[in-house]
């Protein structure tokens, strides 16, 4: 794993919590940005997953 699919990785489970954490308190805007946050990190792991592919890690 190269450093983006680690942080991409983060990114999409710490978005997954903000968004569970919203639906429990009632807080849209919280949801909203959960999502948001997880799409950002499944980018980010697929550009480091391409990186990999490039270099020939896989």
């Amino acid at each position: 794993m190269n450093e983006d699919q680690i942080k991409g990785k983060a990114k999409d489970v710490g978005g997954k919590i903000q968004e569970k954490v919203g639906e429990a308190v009632g807080n849209r805007q919280a949801q909203r940005e959960g999502v948001s946050n997880q799409a950002e990190g499944k980018v980010q792991e697929k550009v480091g997953d391409v990186k990999d592919i490039v270099k020939g890690n896989r």
